[in-house]
């Protein structure tokens, strides 16, 4: 499991707020859950978020880092914080709305995870989900190339980063038993964002963690100046001094009969 800095996931806050809130609105306007959980919760807000807009509701946030609850558990909110592992996961009782947002990309074995968390619900409840998809980004396919080629190819050989997520029809099929009414759909977000590297900023909160946790300190920054000038290229900065960086995230909220 990568290592995580809450301060670094924290600088682009506002824009990965954002697919966070268009999965929130998503979620069918007449649902009145009883029991929510926020699979990978991060820093919290979205499951503070859920228990503000559903007050009747008992809310837990489970999330495999420390780091991040100790972060979480700082929110003036009633969310119930569950430190343990997405992949293991099992509810005490069904749940009636299971959200997660940039969680399962790095989980593997969605063929099997993705009807288990299905089946952890009860009738009518909702499986409410947003997960990067990298595969194709340009940028994504220049870091792997950096680390497949440079000196420090051996060490990173092996690394778990982000997960590919699977084609939107896997997972309609994943689902199809349990849920008459299944969305699902791509979106592609592109941040203009600002500063001297900020793909490299952004990636270091995320993407990056795994690379970096793998490699001694005298090889990080040689390695992230190799990927630097292979974006000035492929990413540069605007006249403007705007980075723009496309991302593309996977959507689905399914109801259960």
């Amino acid at each position: 499991m990568a290592s995580w800095d809450p301060d670094v996931y924290a600088l682009y806050r506002g824009y990965r707020e954002r697919p966070a809130l268009d999965l929130l609105t998503a979620i069918p306007r007449d649902l009145d859950p009883r029991d929510i959980w926020d699979l990978g919760c991060g820093l919290g807000e979205q499951a503070a978020l859920l228990a503000a807009l559903y007050p009747a509701a008992r809310v837990r946030g489970l999330d495999s880092s420390p780091q991040m609850l100790a972060r979480a558990k700082a929110l003036p909110t009633r969310v119930e914080w569950v430190l343990g592992d997405i992949a293991s996961f099992t509810p005490d009782t069904p749940a009636d709305l299971i959200f997660s947002n940039a969680a399962l990309q790095w989980v593997d074995g969605h063929a099997a995870l993705i009807p288990r968390l299905a089946s952890s619900l009860a009738p009518g409840g909702v499986l409410a989900i947003q997960m990067p998809v990298v595969e194709g980004l340009g940028w994504r396919a220049s870091l792997l190339e950096i680390a497949a080629e440079g000196p420090w190819a051996k060490r990173l050989t092996g690394v778990e980063g982000v997960r590919a997520a699977h084609d939107p029809a896997d997972y309609y099929a994943w689902l199809a038993s349990l849920f008459p009414v299944i969305d699902i759909w791509t979106t592609t977000y592109l941040h203009a964002l600002h500063g001297q590297d900020p793909i490299v900023d952004w990636t270091m909160g995320t993407t990056l963690r795994p690379y970096l946790d793998a490699l001694p300190d005298d090889e990080k920054k040689p390695f992230l100046d190799a990927w630097r000038a292979r974006l000035a290229v492929e990413h540069p900065r605007r006249e403007d001094g705007v980075t723009l960086f496309p991302f593309k995230r996977l959507f689905i909220v399914a109801r259960r009969a």
